[in-house]
């Protein structure tokens, strides 16, 4: 399913990208690289104020005595433009959908416990985009919406036992970034 999934998305994505003198965009968010984990982008133009932007984050670290915040993340995003893509003010819609395996980590009261799970959700949000040079840009964008995490609660050491499941219901801040930009075409 998710193998149809991905071969249709990229036929969609690359032949979109290759008509009508598209501008695509290769990007990374420097609030999550901060974070340790990796992050990557890439948006395209569909015409002339829409553009999809397709982000992604990874953070395969352990920290310290099980401590971890692993995850892998990605995020779809439809923008419109009200001047022209590429160029200011923009809003969007967007998805999301992450693997987790969070624990240990006391301030988020995982104390002995790791969460581990998938969250699924959407929201809209805001950006501007600053032209430094014809090729490299800046972007800050914030977005709120709704996500649902599904996760399994493990006890916190080598083949820790189950705990049980759990779901919480989130509503807030569902993208940030701080983005740099680089103009491909």
């Amino acid at each position: 399913m998710w193998c149809r999934f991905i071969i249709v998305f990229c036929v969609v994505f690359f032949q979109t990208s290759l008509g009508y003198g598209q501008k695509i965009a290769v990007k990374t968010n420097v609030l999550y690289d901060a974070t340790s984990s990796i992050s990557a982008g890439m948006e395209v133009r569909l015409s002339s104020r829409i553009t999809l932007d397709v982000s992604g984050g990874y953070n395969p670290w352990n920290f310290s005595e099980y401590r971890r915040i692993k995850h892998w993340m990605i995020q779809p995003e439809f923008r419109y433009w009200p001047r022209a893509s590429f160029s200011g003010h923009f809003v969007g819609i967007h998805g999301l959908f992450s693997q987790f395996n969070v624990g240990n980590i006391s301030r988020l009261g995982l104390e002995g416990i790791r969460h581990q799970g998938f969250l699924y959700g959407g929201g809209i949000a805001y950006g501007y985009h600053w032209t430094l040079t014809p090729v490299f840009r800046l972007e800050f964008s914030l977005g709120a919406g709704y996500a649902h995490l599904n996760y399994e609660i493990i006890e916190t050491r080598p083949c820790g036992p189950s705990l049980g499941q759990g779901t919480k219901h989130y509503i807030g801040p569902t993208r940030a970034g701080i983005t740099l930009v680089f103009i491909l075409k």
